[in-house]
């Protein structure tokens, strides 16, 4: 008798969180009011950066809010990292306004800050009060993600990602309570991305699917995810960095986008967030640019803790990856330095003209990061380093 070949973990016990209804569709922002109307909402605040303004998108959403008959303010005065000092100026537009639903319209920046100031105008205090997870003192405001890039998986996950004004060190405040009730896919929104930030977006989707597949943490229901997630990319994220007009491409990265956040949700992420969130606060590096940087290397160090997690990933890269006698976890370093490279992005610190970095410094806020206790292979401080070395 054959019986069916598990993994070791396939039976462990596991929580598995879904708080999000998608909304999947091409001109699908048409339904943002009748979908806040489902919660009874009256009047809403729209968090959107300057340039989702810009495009046009802001106003294409507060249409449909008005065409329920939903009361609108805008905040707009927060830029891709948004800043403690700015979530608060947000709340201060939300105590004057008094919503009783609030939308995050744009990208990661935007989706963040909605959370932020869903997070204060609900439940008091300040934005580091909520560092960590599960910190909401009680309920709050119902809230509708509608992403304009398809990258960060903010749509999907309860996390906000808020920069200190003044340290500049990134804070994850997250608790289940500020997922998004419902978010809203249309690609029609994605198309206007400027070609760098199709790139950042898309590259930090690759990293999320990546790193939360072999998280210490994952577990088989983040693996359905994480795994769906990373052969949409794969497959996708070339073409539409070959061909920005490839609507079914940039679908498919959208939707890839959005499981990979929510196998964050549910499993974290590892070392290559470690490391790139130093380089954001020490060198003004984009976030996407750091971790396509900084994810290579991480792969090759954890290749002996998770090569069959590596291998399930490789088989999903075209067959001309698949060099003969090449390890998966080199093949997946080499496609991603690929990606990099073809997207137009930084492959070392010397391509940023990083020459001299304080790697001493560097490692030990690495070391600090909450996301390296989730990495399939242990990081401390001379590990950390170790791969900033290797990304010169």
């Amino acid at each position: 008798m054959n019986l069916p070949v598990t993994h070791p973990d396939a039976s462990a016990a596991f929580e598995f969180r879904a708080a999000t209804r998608l909304v999947v569709g091409a001109g699908s922002i048409t339904r943002l009011g009748q979908l806040a109307r489902e919660f009874g909402a009256t009047r809403a605040l729209v968090a959107s950066d300057p340039g989702v303004v810009h495009a046009g998108h802001t106003a294409a959403g507060l249409a449909a809010l008005a065409s329920s008959g939903i009361a609108t303010t805008v905040f707009d005065q927060f830029g891709e990292n948004p800043t403690t000092a700015q979530v608060e100026a947000g709340t201060a537009v939300a105590r004057e306004f008094h919503p009783d639903l609030i939308v995050g319209l744009g990208g990661g920046s935007s989706m963040d800050c909605a959370k932020g100031i869903n997070f204060l105008v609900s439940c008091g205090g300040r934005m580091h009060d909520y560092h960590g997870r599960g910190k909401a003192t009680g309920p709050l405001l119902p809230s509708i993600a509608v992403p304009t890039t398809a990258g960060t998986g903010s749509e999907t996950q309860s996390f906000a990602l808020i920069t200190d004004a003044a340290t500049g060190v990134k804070m994850a405040c997250g608790d289940p309570r500020a997922a998004f009730r419902v978010a809203i896919l249309d690609v029609h929104l994605t198309l206007t991305q400027p070609a760098r930030v199709a790139a950042l977006t898309g590259i930090d989707a690759v990293s999320h699917a990546l790193e939360s597949h072999v998280s210490r943490a994952a577990t088989p229901a983040s693996r359905i995810f994480s795994r769906e997630a990373w052969r949409l990319l794969a497959h996708n994220l070339p073409r539409v960095f070959a061909d920005g007009g490839d609507v079914a491409a940039r679908e498919a990265v959208q939707l890839g986008a959005a499981w990979a956040g929510l196998a964050i949700e549910n499993a974290m992420l590892g070392a290559a967030h470690a490391l790139a969130n130093p380089l954001t606060a020490a060198h003004a590096v984009v976030h996407g640019q750091a971790v396509g940087l900084m994810l290579p290397h991480v792969v090759r160090f954890n290749a002996a803790s998770c090569a069959d997690r590596y291998a399930e990933l490789a088989a999903d890269l075209d067959g001309s990856i698949a060099a003969a006698g090449v390890p998966p976890a080199e093949r997946i370093a080499d496609w991603i330095t690929g990606l990099v490279a073809q997207a137009g992005l930084a492959t070392s610190l010397s391509g940023l003209r990083i020459e001299r970095p304080d790697i001493a410094t560097l490692a030990n806020a690495a070391a600090a990061q909450w996301t390296g206790g989730f990495n399939p292979r242990p990081v401390g401080v001379d590990e950390l380093a170790r791969l900033y070395e290797a990304a010169r």
